[in-house]
């Protein structure tokens, strides 16, 4: 019987040894990731401590801190993550072929639509993460996650595509007008957390900001009448 040389089993294994450490590593990372969102979740960032999330996930602490630097680090990732899926849903309306031929203002609210649904559903998370932006220790970094460039660019996208069948003034400034946007769709959240606003109400808000907002960059169908 033919039999492979000791010295190839032993390199195999070797070679094969790193992507299950990888996979065991990433499987606690994802379990503590899951335990953090539901901490924070429920206690907010200052409450929930990394013995919790430890805990929650049936891991130790130094699982924790073989995969992440500290509490922030962690917090950061799970704001990255909620970011990133709010970015895949946002594109698969601001792609999707009935937006292309709608006009900007019913894409956009679409695609708050979208945001709105996704982040009144994780409320609490949300709050949370408004929170802690204004926290000494790890603001900084929220803050330039909630900036959300991906965003932002996905909305200039929008408004460009907008300005190029003549809808919009072509000398719109794409960057400053999705950062209002993007500005104003925070800030509505306030409602949310403290007025119990629901998807309807912050919707009507949404669509008032855009009009006010747009407003001047509409491009007239009909010259005005002379006086």
């Amino acid at each position: 019987m033919n039999q492979m040389p000791l010295r190839q089993l032993t390199d195999g294994a070797r070679l094969r040894l790193p992507t299950r450490r990888a996979a065991a590593k990433e499987r606690t990372r994802e379990e503590l990731l899951a335990s953090a969102r539901r901490l924070f979740t429920e206690k907010g960032y200052e409450r929930a401590t990394i013995r919790d999330i430890a805990s929650g996930a049936g891991k130790s602490t130094g699982a924790v801190f073989a995969s992440f630097s500290d509490k922030s680090d962690l917090f950061n990732a799970i704001v990255l993550d909620s970011r990133n899926a709010l970015y895949e849903a946002m594109c698969v309306v601001a792609h999707g072929v009935p937006g292309a031929s709608q006009p900007v203002e019913a894409v956009l609210l679409e695609l708050f639509d979208v945001a709105f649904r996704i982040h009144l559903r994780d409320l609490a998370l949300w709050q949370a993460t408004i929170s802690a932006s204004w926290s000494p220790q790890l603001g900084a970094a929220v803050r330039a996650r909630l900036a959300s460039r991906p965003l932002t660019q996905l909305i200039a996208q929008v408004l460009e595509a907008g300005a190029a069948r003549g809808e919009l003034s072509a000398s719109i400034n794409l960057s400053l007008v999705s950062q209002m946007l993007w500005d104003g769709y925070l800030a509505s959240y306030r409602h949310a957390a403290f007025d119990g606003w629901g998807l309807e109400a912050l919707k009507s808000l949404m669509k008032a900001q855009i009009d006010v907002i747009l407003g001047g960059l509409r491009v007239k169908s009909l010259a005005a009448s002379p006086g």
